[in-house]
């Protein structure tokens, strides 16, 4: 489209060109204040987001400074990570996020623990069968609660079977998705530490 017909149309909602002349003036202010807007928040958005890499870096800087202090070299961030002031009123942290979700092992745990269950269907207490019953239970989109599943690691039953189910919860065990949060944190006039808002919705 050459810029003579560009500056001529503009395109409405449903992709249809539109000459500029056949445009009210509130349309046209409401469209020119909308990009203005949206063209600021985009400049403070990739501020942000140069920040946090910074952040990260300096951070990771600081990590690979301890780990030299102590003859080693860093190596990936596993868990939560706090860098405090010497007061300690104000921190930043990196913590990893990770989502588990569970290989076709569990099938095979299911499988004996289910066995387990009907062997002890007239002696077993009713209270680890509903425990049982409701750790394979799905959400509504369909999914295992991994919290439950592993719950019933910590149930000790002597068998061989339960053993070996167990077992296989363990092994199924996948790491889905992996994520890196740094947080800011202040003391506040009460003394709690605080997350410094970045999220313009928490601001």
């Amino acid at each position: 489209m050459s810029e003579l017909i560009k500056d001529e149309y503009m395109k409405d909602r449903k992709g249809r060109l539109v000459p500029v002349a056949q445009v009210s003036d509130y349309d046209l202010a409401m469209n020119s204040f909308v990009k203005e807007q949206i063209a600021a928040a985009k400049v403070k958005s990739a501020d942000l987001s140069d920040f946090k890499q910074s952040a990260f870096d300096e951070c990771y800087a600081w990590l690979d400074l301890v780990a030299e202090k102590y003859g080693r070299t860093r190596g990936g961030v596993k868990g939560n990570v706090t860098f405090s002031s010497f007061d300690g009123s104000e921190q930043i942290t990196i913590r990893v996020q990770e989502t588990l979700t569970f290989g076709p092992e569990l099938q095979i745990a299911k499988d004996l623990i289910d066995e387990c269950v009907t062997e002890w269907s007239e002696g077993a207490n009713a209270n680890l069968r509903a425990i049982i019953g409701d750790a394979f239970q799905v959400d509504k989109e369909g999914q295992l609660n991994t919290g439950r599943i592993l719950s019933l690691r910590r149930v000790k039953i002597q068998d061989e079977r339960w053993n070996r189910a167990m077992e296989a919860i363990s092994e199924s065990l996948q790491v889905a998705m992996s994520k890196t949060y740094i947080n800011f944190r202040e003391k506040d006039k009460h003394g709690k530490l605080i997350n410094i808002p970045l999220d313009i919705a928490a601001i």
